[in-house]
């Protein structure tokens, strides 16, 4: 929707269900709204000002939504709030930034906002906290079940002291009364250490599912779902290993889409990230356990080949290569059919480098002398001479 098309009229009907999925009631189309009648807690004048400043935001957030044609999500909602509110810092920083050099959002610059602030946040420190905390919690859980099986042991050893003193004395003695508090002692206690093991339990089960979507996040490429740049290092690292153990072949190859400038340009970033997804879903299925495939960053992706000869890794990327360039995509948004998609590429043997780093530098060389010679083709690095 362009700002032209954002009219009152489309707004108000838009807001009238944004009010009814929140549980608002619908906005009146009169410039004066009549008075809400008074709250039941005798016209308390806090709590009416309290529900106008909500019905205000609401509203508020619900034109942001609608002028930038943003979908309703909880994503969206969220950086709407965050924007308008100034909650987030940084968030109101990044879309000000934005609406100031293009004057409008979209579904995909709201998203890379809302994935590279969550970044952020996934800060080494942030980590190290965590783990702090999950270290603290299962020490916490050891001190509970060793002062658990302390208090049945003392237990044990004062009910036998009892039993044996209650052996020797006269019937009619107190001694079974005090084994009865002893037990419902032990009891109480044995109840509250139940209680905190639950507790400490769950807090532990809630922190190594936050250090896990935490791993995720810092692994993975929140656009197309490939593995990132930092996963795939130490996934070569892994590799290399396993390949010189198993005498294996290893190579590596970098994949960058033609001209990706002009797919923005032409059809807008929503359409560019659309065809990121779609390159990283056609390069994503000859990935298995012997073929990685990561998003190296921007329009580059990276592949490494364990158990094939540069001969063959080299095909498989150019026959991925000729089925993009088969391909006939259309912009989702116009209908309008795209001009032809393709990538360049370039492959590289990674043992005929002294180390692996090496090996995506002439990887990478080989990927822009294809470019150079016309792009939309596979070119072979060796060993100081790129084909």
């Amino acid at each position: 929707m362009s700002a032209a098309q954002a009219s009152p009229d489309g707004i108000g009907g838009k807001l009238a269900k944004l009010g009814r999925i929140f549980g608002m009631a619908e906005p009146s189309s009169d410039p004066a709204p009549p008075p809400e009648p008074a709250p039941r807690e005798g016209g308390n004048g806090r709590l009416r000002r309290e529900a106008e400043r909500r019905k205000t935001l609401y509203e508020d957030i619900g034109s942001f939504l609608f002028a930038h044609d943003l979908d309703i999500t909880p994503l969206n909602f969220g950086l709407a709030l965050d924007y308008i509110t100034g909650n987030d810092l940084a968030i109101e920083k990044a879309v000000r930034a934005i609406l100031t050099e293009k004057g409008k959002l979209t579904n995909g610059v709201a998203e890379k906002i809302i994935a590279e602030q969550r970044a952020e946040e996934l800060t080494p420190d942030a980590l190290h906290t965590m783990l702090d905390k999950l270290e603290s919690n299962l020490d916490e859980l050891t001190g509970i079940a060793d002062q658990s099986t302390s208090s049945a042991k003392d237990f044990g050893a004062a009910l036998q002291k009892q039993a044996a003193e209650l052996t020797r004395d006269a019937p009619g003695s107190d001694k079974i009364s005090s084994i009865v508090s002893l037990t419902r002692s032990m009891i109480e206690k044995t109840r509250e250490v139940e209680h905190r093991m639950r507790e400490g339990q769950k807090q532990t089960r809630l922190l190594q599912k936050n250090l896990e979507n935490a791993r995720k996040a810092a692994e993975q490429d929140h656009l197309t779902g490939l593995p990132n740049r930092r996963a795939f290092e130490a996934t070569l690292h892994d590799e290399a290993t396993l390949a010189r153990q198993n005498d294996e072949g290893l190579c590596v190859a970098f994949c960058d889409i033609d001209h990706f400038k002009n797919v923005n340009d032409s059809h807008g970033h929503d359409a560019g990230d659309r065809v990121l997804k779609f390159v990283a879903g056609l390069l994503a299925k000859i990935s298995d356990d012997k073929c990685h495939v990561a998003r190296h960053g921007g329009e580059e992706f990276v592949m490494l080949f364990r158990g094939a000869s540069i001969a063959e890794a080299a095909k498989i990327v150019d026959d991925a290569r000729a089925d993009m360039a088969e391909r006939n995509l259309v912009d989702r948004k116009t209908g309008e059919r795209m001009n032809q998609v393709t990538f360049s590429g370039g492959v590289a043997d990674v043992f005929a480098y002294p180390e692996p780093r090496d090996a995506l530098k002439a990887a990478d060389r080989a990927l822009y002398l294809a470019k150079e010679h016309g792009r939309n083709r596979v070119y072979i690095a060796r060993e100081g001479v790129e084909e």
